[in-house]
């Protein structure tokens, strides 16, 4: 058991780049797809991933020097907030862990061929929004059965949702045939980025603003180009922080570069899954039925190509530095939660039709919630790493007990119950 279990750590520590060219290969091949092909399509996912990465990185490189100018403001907290590749890591080690990725592929399997779901969850690499709540419920209520029923639970519950957006999904980001399976980020920022939305279009004034960079685009010719809009976010923030010219014009390059090579990278991307959508949609109808379309789950950060993410990204940084400030009885300073701020984006953009004044609205109110439960599920967190094999010294966090609504319903109840 054991070796199996070191087996999957470290098949997943490899990381999404890795594992995917073997995963979209395997659905490739059962999809009757010829083995070349499908090598090439996991490959054209593999590779554009591992862009994206870089991109990604880019831009938290890039901004380096605005969170060390935050980072002086941190002093004094009793809570460290660690990021998602160490709770991550953490949660691999349950006991139950081992069996998650067989019995959450097999019964999504199942589903799809009951037509239950028209989702595929090819995102394994993100299966640790599943684990992470399960080993939560473990570590709370001493039970390696709840703990792999609240794995498997969410694994389904978030099929359901991740269908119910595919269509805007694909229309918005250009990405038909696949859709989000992220659990955060379809089955928490989604339907309340869509509530606010509802909201803020029966209020008047504010359901006429609209500030739209395709549209601003047009109006402006090249200062509209994105990567135009990256020199002008990158004086924002350097001009705010107080930074230096030279780093000013290194955090311009940057976030402009970032605007333009991480729209291409998910391109690369699309190369792969286009034709792994078709042979599973052409699999599917041949065995199931005519209506049987099928959606390959995929990571939030699929999303990240929009103009409008990187912009709204850049812009909540400092804007979540603020919010920290103006959550009750705050215990740990968010640096881990700058790094992931750009995945909260896509959601927003995506609801917000490319509105940045309301994407940003959503952004606001989305990053104080996770701010706020962060803070106040810290114990349960704290609890969580100490049945886990990474350990740290103190009291911890992380933005999964601020959004993955897993925690957020096991530790609510932890907190009614003690």
């Amino acid at each position: 058991m054991d070796a199996l279990l070191d087996f999957f750590q470290s098949f997943i520590n490899l990381g999404a780049a890795v594992m995917l060219p073997f995963v979209i290969t395997i659905l490739g091949v059962f999809f009757k797809m010829k083995v070349g092909p499908a090598a090439k399509a996991g490959l054209m996912v593999g590779i554009g991933f591992q862009g994206l990465c870089l991109a990604v990185n880019l831009l938290i490189t890039t901004i380096k020097p605005v969170m060390t100018y935050y980072e002086q403001m941190g002093s004094g907290y009793d809570v460290l907030e660690i990021g998602f590749a160490a709770l991550g890591g953490a949660s691999w080690t349950v006991p139950f862990a081992v069996f998650a990725i067989p019995a959450i592929v097999i019964l999504n399997l199942i589903l799809v061929r009951l037509k239950v779901t028209k989702v595929l969850n090819v995102d394994i690499w993100n299966y640790m929004h599943f684990l992470v709540p399960g080993a939560l419920a473990y570590a709370l209520f001493g039970s390696a059965w709840l703990g792999f029923g609240v794995t498997i639970l969410l694994s389904v519950v978030t099929l359901f949702f991740a269908q119910k957006l595919a269509p805007k999904w694909g229309e918005f980001f250009g990405l038909e045939g696949t859709t989000c399976t992220t659990l955060a980020f379809s089955s928490w920022v989604y339907p309340i980025t869509y509530g606010l939305n509802w909201i803020m279009d029966r209020i008047p004034g504010v359901r006429d603003i609209d500030v739209d960079l395709s549209k601003v685009e047009a109006k402006l010719g090249v200062f509209g180009d994105p990567a135009f809009i990256g020199l002008i976010v990158g004086v924002f923030l350097g001009v705010l922080t107080h930074q230096p010219v030279p780093s000013i014009l290194t955090i311009c390059m940057g976030i402009a570069a970032v605007m333009v090579l991480i729209p291409r990278m998910v391109g690369i991307m699309m190369e792969g899954l286009s034709p792994l959508g078709t042979a599973a949609n052409a699999y599917m109808k041949s065995h199931i039925g005519e209506d049987s379309d099928l959606y390959i789950g995929m990571d939030i950060a699929l999303g990240l190509g929009d103009p409008s993410c990187i912009t709204c990204t850049a812009i909540m940084i400092p804007m979540t530095i603020l919010l920290a400030f103006l959550v009750p009885d705050m215990r740990f300073f968010p640096l881990g939660i700058l790094a992931e701020v750009c995945y909260l984006a896509p959601m927003c953009v995506m609801n917000s039709n490319g509105n940045v004044f309301r994407s940003l609205v959503c952004m606001i109110i989305i990053m104080y919630m996770t701010l706020f439960f962060a803070n106040l599920f810290a114990d349960e967190a704290t609890q969580m790493m100490a049945v886990t094999g990474v350990h740290f010294d103190g009291m911890v966090t992380a933005s999964h007990f601020g959004w993955n609504p897993g925690n957020l319903l096991i530790s609510a109840i932890d907190k009614l119950i003690h």
